[in-house]
């Protein structure tokens, strides 16, 4: 599922392989699963200041922007979407800290 953000265009969401793995290793993630992306308040990125990436695994209710890798379903809500500014989501991991790692691309 896309979601056309007004004169912005379509905002996607990419992740990786690895990023995919460790979901599934440390969060304990398996087919049929969702990751929800939200907002939080506090820190700072390339897209918003002031607010954050948070990630959890939860349900949909609301979605406007989704993908599934695998049979996870990844997704972002739509009181959250604001929050990307028009830019794709690519979600990739940093073996060194062995976390996700979050990249705002515009489309």
């Amino acid at each position: 599922m896309l979601l056309y953000i007004g004169g912005m265009g379509y905002m996607k969401i990419f992740v990786s392989d690895d990023a995919e793995k460790w979901f599934r290793d440390e969060m304990d993630i398996e087919e049929g699963d969702s990751i929800r992306f939200f907002v939080k308040y506090g820190g700072s990125t390339a897209v918003q200041e002031g607010f954050s990436l948070g990630l959890m695994k939860e349900e949909a209710e609301d979605p406007a922007v989704t993908t599934t890798k695998n049979g996870i379903l990844f997704f972002v809500e739509e009181k959250d979407v604001w929050y990307f500014d028009g830019h794709d989501l690519h979600v990739g991991y940093n073996p060194t800290l062995d976390e996700p790692v979050f990249e705002y691309k515009k489309g």
